[in-house]
């Protein structure tokens, strides 16, 4: 009996120690690793070939710059910091470039094609955060033309401001995002991550005791645009 009582006590114990230490390592060596979607590579690029001028279309692209967007966001889980990259490559849309200006794109993200690590986690955010049942994508529109005359033809970056409407949770609000981009070959590779307070859209982050959400995270994009 003193043996299976011990037994008993060595089981809560390693249990406890899941519930509790789980979460920290999670965060502090994996999670801590992870990188948002949005972060142009200029490993492999090519100096730009063809125009620059004309309709664009939104691709798969091709590792290291496989189009994804999605959500980056810190969470307190059980104690520990954990930072949640959410992404999908399921993203479409159109750009137009006229005399080396960009005088209009839209780009629409599938919501509910949005993943992260966890499950229950994504069950949380398609459910009661996103409500994807009604609200099933999310839309960034250019308002604003940007310049690209000094877009490097050479295969390095520049980064240039956008602004437009993001539209999240059928909630639409303006804003201004910093943008790499990058001309490969014919392609053009453009990457950024919006500032968001998620309560201006009329979305409520988590707060479930166990696991609190900040207020505050970013929208992240990973784009490929091939000419259509």
């Amino acid at each position: 009996m003193r043996k299976i009582g011990w037994t008993i006590v060595a089981i809560v114990v390693v249990a406890l120690l899941g519930f509790f230490v789980a979460p920290w390592v999670y965060g502090t060596f994996i999670a801590e690793d992870d990188a948002p979607a949005a972060s142009v590579s200029t490993s492999g690029a090519q100096a730009a070939t063809g125009e620059l001028d004309g309709e664009w279309d939104v691709t798969p692209g091709a590792d290291p710059n496989r189009t994804a967007a999605g959500y980056t966001v810190h969470e307190i889980l059980r104690g520990a910091d954990v930072t949640v990259v959410g992404s999908t490559d399921q993203v479409s849309g159109t750009a137009t470039i006229d005399d080396q200006s960009l005088i209009a794109a839209e780009v629409t993200v599938r919501v509910d094609g949005i993943a992260t690590d966890s499950s229950q986690r994504d069950g949380q955010f398609r459910g009661m955060v996103m409500d994807t049942a009604n609200h099933p994508t999310a839309t960034f529109t250019l308002t604003e033309p940007v310049d690209l005359s000094s877009l490097p033809t050479d295969g390095t970056l520049t980064t240039v401001p956008a602004t437009g409407l993001l539209t999240l949770r059928g909630e639409e609000r303006p804003v201004t995002v910093e943008v790499d981009v990058l001309r490969s070959g014919e392609s053009i590779v453009a990457s950024g991550s919006i500032p968001t307070t998620w309560s201006d859209w009329g979305i409520q982050p988590p707060n479930l005791g166990f696991v609190a959400v900040d207020e505050a995270g970013s929208v992240d994009f990973l784009i490929t645009l091939e000419m259509g």
